[in-house]
């Protein structure tokens, strides 16, 4: 058994874990930046950067102490090293390099989206490779043949924008509020979603991937024709992206064969609408459906701490000159995708 230290800083998250490989969660802790950001309506790097240079030390020695280990207990330190807003991973990854230094334990520079791509695992312990995972959140949304660890095949990503960013207009377009993803999901409670005719971009395309750009400008029109009520608007919209989700990942499904079970991660996976209908598609499809729970979907340093393990066990661990990266795919080898999807 081994015993992993991950810090996560890739966004506006700062936050520090400590995992055992038997997935015991020795400790937890996160500080969000909600209240620095609202008033910009989104994430602001600089902001975001500054605060974890603040934050960060104060957590570290938190978690140490909830988890009653010193760092010399320790077997190796993990980091996420990208992708995500390049002033936060530098944060993150130069402080688990002074940790791995002070302490002679090994580094692990973690890519972000295997953090979320095999966080699944850590709360299911039944989940086998290979399944089949829909990465959706702020900044990605992709289909995934996870394989085993350093092992992924992608099937499909967004060629314009990521789901979750599509949910963050949205609710800046309606006034809703930050962070958008749930003030759409609480505002579409009220909502009709076969009130607003909106498109499903891709759906029924030969092409595997995702859109969600003219989505977005959809709802721009929507709002501004003053046909319809914010919460119509938001069911809808949300109505809209489930959709495309079960059309696109119903074709994966097809395309991959051999999935042991349909997974979802990310941010949008806290969504209840998206992981019922996953769910109900899983059954269809005779698979067993897996999602993390609620808090293990946003970004966290459990997931970071979880494939830090999981790596190290398998001897991959890194030098100190490891790099931060703002880009950074799981499937460098995957075909590329025309557009702006090109950054998956």
């Amino acid at each position: 058994m081994s015993l992993i230290l991950g810090i996560e800083s890739s966004c506006d998250e700062t936050a520090v874990a400590l995992v055992a490989s038997d997935r015991r969660i020795l400790a937890h802790r996160l500080a969000g930046q909600e209240a620095a950001h609202r008033p910009y309506g989104g994430v602001v790097p600089e902001i975001a950067a500054r605060a974890h240079v603040e934050i960060l030390p104060g957590l570290i020695e938190a978690a140490l102490a909830e988890a009653k280990v010193a760092l010399d207990e320790v077997d190796a330190i993990a980091a996420t090293a990208g992708p995500g807003l390049i002033g936060g991973v530098m944060v993150g990854l130069l402080a688990a390099k002074g940790l791995a230094l002070a302490s002679g334990r090994p580094l692990v520079a973690v890519n972000h989206l295997e953090g979320h791509a095999l966080s699944p695992m850590l709360s299911d312990p039944d989940l086998a490779f290979p399944y089949l995972l829909l990465l959706v959140s702020g900044g990605h949304c992709q289909l995934l043949f996870v394989e085993g660890v350093g092992r992924y095949r992608r099937l499909a990503t967004t060629i314009d924008d990521a789901a979750g960013e599509a949910f963050d207009k949205t609710a800046k377009l309606l006034g809703l509020g930050f962070p958008g993803g749930p003030a759409v999901e609480t505002a579409a409670l009220s909502g009709d979603p076969a009130a607003v005719p909106l498109p499903r971009p891709m759906a029924g395309s030969e092409e595997p991937h995702f859109s969600f750009a003219g989505l977005k400008s959809a709802v721009l029109r929507a709002r501004d024709s003053g046909r319809y009520g914010t919460a119509d608007i938001a069911a809808s919209f949300q109505q809209a992206v489930v959709d495309c989700f079960i059309d696109r990942t119903a074709r994966a499904l097809e395309a991959a064969g051999g999935a042991t079970a349909l997974v979802v991660a990310g941010g949008v996976a806290a969504n209840q609408s998206v992981r019922g209908a996953l769910e109900r598609l899983a059954a269809a499809r005779g698979l067993p459906f897996v999602a993390p729970p609620l808090w293990l979907c946003t970004d966290n340093a459990a997931m970071i701490a979880w494939a830090g393990a999981l790596r190290f066990e398998a001897g991959l661990t890194d030098g100190l000159d490891a790099p931060a990266r703002a880009r950074w795919p799981l499937d460098p080898a995957a075909e590329t995708a025309r557009g702006a999807g090109v950054k998956a």
